[in-house]
């Protein structure tokens, strides 16, 4: 085995997809997973990378995932970057629904992919690849919304304050075992989709949340962070890493209607 083998969650665009290029640059064995297969088959015909469609919502979706990856052997990381918003309303006047589909992507996905891909990870830690300490990965992307909360952001930051609560149990719960629990932040990045998404489409909306800001990060600049900190000795664990643009301090950025109390 002369490569580490690794899989990242949300590969059909963005973050997920510039993480996929990034990790097969770097020398990884790297399969990409997302619901859209059309994206997927695209990415696996640029990049050459193994591609697997999948519901990550769904956990016979997931099982199938886990079986897929344990046919091409040993694990050696997971890349949680699955997730969404949706919706920037009020926490009154937001919708339920909304925040359910939120919760279930940024939070129970990684619960469901993290246990169902655990014990691959245990095979995977058990070697030591290229002479590093032998360790496996697992490395969520979160946000800065889940360590400041802002206006109109309720439903997304309860979801990544959750997810970032989970990834701190797991830390605990796997201390004593090889494997690195990693933690991303990103604060402000602009990507093709995730903005768009959550204003229901509205691309004046999603190009108005960049005004002004100079230099906003990219999809590539999180990709580049998350194989940085993947390329580690195995030794070193980067618990959290927020990473923002030099131009957005703490404060978010987040277009919407003005609040109207319900009647």
């Amino acid at each position: 085995m002369n490569k580490r083998r690794v899989v990242v969650t949300g590969a059909s665009s963005g973050i997920g997809a510039a993480t996929v290029r990034a990790l097969l640059a770097e020398g990884w064995d790297v399969t990409g997973v997302a619901r859209r297969a059309d994206r997927l088959a695209a990415l696996a015909e640029e990049t050459g990378a193994d591609v697997f469609v999948a519901d990550l919502t769904s956990d016979s979706d997931v099982a199938a995932l886990r079986s897929h990856l344990a046919a091409r052997g040993p694990l050696h990381a997971l890349v949680n970057n699955a997730g969404g918003a949706f919706g920037t309303d009020s926490v009154e006047a937001s919708s339920v629904d909304d925040w359910a589909r939120m919760f279930d992507i940024n939070v129970l996905a990684v619960q469901r992919v993290t246990s169902a891909l655990l014990p691959l990870l245990r095979q995977g830690a058990a070697e030591a690849v290229d002479g590093d300490v032998a360790h496996a990965d697992i490395l969520t992307v979160s946000s800065t919304a889940g360590l400041v909360s802002y206006e109109g952001g309720g439903g997304y930051n309860a979801a990544k304050f959750a997810v970032h609560g989970v990834i701190g149990a797991l830390r605990l719960e796997l201390a004593g075992e090889p494997i690195r629990v990693l933690e991303i932040a990103p604060g402000m990045v602009r990507t093709d989709e995730f903005t768009l998404n959550r204003v229901g489409g509205d691309h004046q909306r999603a190009n108005s949340v960049y005004e002004g800001v100079e230099h906003p990060l990219v999809a590539e600049d999180i990709a580049t962070v998350i194989a940085q900190t993947l390329g580690l000795p195995g030794h070193i664990n980067l618990d959290l890493v927020v990473v923002r643009p030099v131009a957005q301090a703490a404060q978010h950025k987040v277009v919407r209607e003005p609040l109207t109390p319900r009647n």
